[in-house]
Formats: structure tokens, sequence, C-alpha cells
């Protein structure tokens, strides 16, 4: 499971993000809670939040039902 987030994350988040000058990086999934690292412009941008849960968290939730939420570390 993890290798299938790291993909989706790969291939259709990270390129998004990475437009706006920041970057992510999954650390961990447990127990349906995906852990994730902000880089680059995301470290300091007060959208990060919304960025998360209306981003992250929703493109995946939407391929893998069992994710029940999306943090950054």
């Amino acid at each position: 499971m993890y290798e299938a987030i790291k993909t989706v994350i790969e291939q259709n988040i990270r390129p998004l993000i990475q437009k706006d000058g920041g970057d992510i990086e999954l650390v961990d999934f447990n127990n349906g809670v995906v852990s994730i690292k902000f880089l680059g412009a995301c470290v300091s941008c007060p959208y990060s939040f919304m960025t998360l849960k209306l981003g992250v968290l929703e493109i995946l939730s939407e391929k893998f039902p069992e994710i029940k939420d999306v943090k950054a570390l």
C-alpha cells in the first residue's frame, strides 16, 4: 500500500505542488493515516493546511478509500 500511495503522490500530487515552488514527500502510512512532509515554499505557506486537506487528502482518499486522514510532519 505504501508504494501505491507513493506512486500517486509522485505522479499526481507532487507535480502540482512543484509548480508553486513547493514539494511533498511521503513519510509513512499507518492505520489509515498518511504522513507527509512539505518542502520548499510549502513550509512557510499559510495555505499548506488547505493543500493538505483539500488537495492531498481528497486525491488520495478517492484512490484509496481506506485512507482516513493525511497529516504533515
